[in-house]
């Protein structure tokens, strides 16, 4: 993956832990490990974010359901310990008609167990677009998460390692107007969140109107956020010191080109 990824002109990279739609993971090679981790040190890669199934629903109202996504969190806690300074991001989940207050109640206790065995990795949740009965929506159900959880918490747990992936495509979505006030869209997450809890940014335009909580995630420049709106997002002091992950609908050379239109974005 560090060679693709050095080859279409990114230092960055995401990756699922298994099957997007869950099942078990490979095997972890530690030779494997070693030889990326001196790759990615001689071109300067890092850090990799690892990204949890889409099946992985910490708050549904099904045992067996719960039960599967507190194992892969284990299991990835454990196999990303090998790779010290990665990041790993989930989606909230969906309460599925129990209300957003127990599903928050749900996602914190799954939590609580993830970090007690994250080891070096920092837990990242989602910005969601709210569809359905979708968690994370807003900014205020992500702090009532991370609250919840991080009371929980033993007291040498450290709580530095829950953190935020701030997806474009989500949050526009949801209802933040990224496109004329990203500042203030900003000084919100600071103030409901605190932008010590920002980590990531998945950068992705979407084909929808703000607030039609959708998600449909579209090319860069292609869709209703639009191109002068990433030129804002890639030069914003808060953001632009932060890793970007492309999820945009590309081939590989369909993300070389998105990459270096980034690039050439930056002021």
């Amino acid at each position: 993956m560090g060679q693709t990824a050095v080859s279409i002109g990114a230092n960055v990279f995401q990756f699922f832990t298994r099957n997007p739609r869950g099942g078990a993971a490979k095997p972890v090679d530690l030779a494997d490990v070693q030889a990326f981790a001196e790759y990615a040190q001689a071109v300067g890669i890092g850090p990799i974010l690892a990204h949890a199934p889409y099946t992985l629903n910490a708050a549904s109202a099904d045992p067996a359901v719960r039960a599967f996504a507190e194992k892969v969190f284990l299991d990835d806690m454990k196999r990303l310990a090998a790779t010290p300074g990665a990041l790993y991001n989930f989606h909230p989940g969906s309460h599925v008609g129990q209300g957003a207050e127990k599903g928050i109640e749900l996602v914190a206790e799954i939590l609580v167990q993830a970090l007690a065995h994250a080891g070096p990795t920092t837990i990242l949740l989602e910005t969601m677009a709210g569809k359905g009965s979708e968690l994370g929506r807003d900014f205020a159900e992500l702090r009532a998460i991370i609250d919840r959880a991080e009371a929980a918490l033993p007291p040498a747990c450290p709580k530095a390692r829950l953190g935020v992936c701030f997806d474009t495509c989500h949050v526009w979505d949801g209802g933040y107007d990224i496109v004329d006030d990203l500042d203030g869209v900003l000084d919100e997450f600071d103030r409901v969140v605190g932008l010590d809890r920002l980590k990531a940014v998945h950068l992705n335009d979407s084909m929808n109107a703000k607030g039609a909580r959708k998600d449909r995630h579209e090319k860069i420049g292609k869709g209703r956020i639009g191109l002068e709106a990433f030129v804002r997002i890639v030069n914003n002091p808060i953001l632009g010191r932060l890793p970007f992950y492309l999820e945009t609908p590309c081939d590989l050379q369909g993300y070389k080109e998105e990459i270096a239109l980034l690039k050439g974005l930056v002021k």
